[in-house]
């Protein structure tokens, strides 16, 4: 899985014009969401290939800032406090959060600035609710 940052124009059309282009290419978006802040409109989406989203992405002339491989976690839907519970082991280790979203299979998904040391963290929990 990859997160791709990807630089929008912030006018009507724009986000269709995206959507197409992966359409025409094949390739699916798998979660992720578009914001506009201060008037800059940046996406952020997970895609299984990144590298196939991102060649479409820029043949169609849209800015890809980065490609990044996210740390996805599946999430028990019925226990509250998961998100505070991983975030702040993050935060324990060292390891901050950049990017958070949920995929359309209801996974958490994080982006994150040390991503060997995220894992690190995001596999012990993933063992840890096992036990």
């Amino acid at each position: 899985m990859h997160d791709l940052t990807i630089r929008l124009d912030n006018q009507p059309g724009t986000l269709a014009s995206m959507g197409e282009a992966l359409g025409a290419a094949g390739v699916s978006v798998e979660g992720g969401g578009m914001f506009v802040v201060d008037g800059k409109a940046v996406a952020h989406f997970l895609f299984h290939d990144g590298h196939a989203a991102r060649a479409a992405l820029e043949a169609a002339g849209f800015h890809v800032a980065d490609c990044r491989a996210p740390l996805v976690q599946r999430l028990d839907q019925g226990t509250p406090g998961q998100l505070g519970e991983i975030a702040r082991l993050m935060a324990d280790a060292g390891v901050n959060i950049e990017i958070m979203y949920s995929d359309h299979d209801n996974q958490l998904v994080l982006v994150v600035d040390d991503p060997e040391a995220g894992s690190v963290v995001s596999e012990a929990w993933t063992r840890r609710r096992s036990a």
